[in-house]
């Protein structure tokens, strides 16, 4: 793979992680200002493990078959994640009005979902600066 190959898929990384970042953050919001609604199940987005099994796939699926003896039809590829949003039915955090959402518990994972989004778009910022910095240095 090339180094501009190499840019091209950590850039696709960090642009859906950032999408999963951002759309975490109005999940989480949502669950926020559902605290009080009665039934209401909290959601939550799941994106890692879908991002997880693309990066393991995609590195060379006859060996990952023949190491694991995996069977699979389509494996996921970078282009094919989505993030998706999903309820969580918990019965250990279920109150008396069938609520699951717990405001502590969802104020400390906006935060770990703002310190994520602030690092990938640190990483993000960082990258760009370095071929910036590539192609005015190639320049001389």
């Amino acid at each position: 793979m090339s180094l501009l190959g190499k840019v091209d898929r950590t850039t696709i990384i960090q642009e859906k992680s950032l999408d999963a970042a951002w759309l975490r953050n109005e999940v989480l919001s949502h669950n926020l200002a559902n605290v009080d609604t009665p039934t209401y199940k909290r959601k939550d987005v799941d994106f890692e493990k879908y991002l997880r099994g693309a990066l393991y796939y995609g590195l060379d699926d006859v060996i990952v078959n023949r190491r694991h003896n995996f069977r699979f039809t389509d494996p996921p590829t970078l282009d094919s994640i989505r993030p998706k949003v999903m309820e969580e039915y918990n019965t250990m955090a279920m109150r008396i009005d069938g609520n699951n959402v717990d405001i502590d518990e969802e104020m400390a994972q906006m935060a770990k979902n703002t310190i994520r989004y602030n690092v990938i778009t640190q990483n993000l910022n960082g990258s760009f600066s370095k071929i910036k910095h590539a192609i005015t240095e190639g320049r001389r």
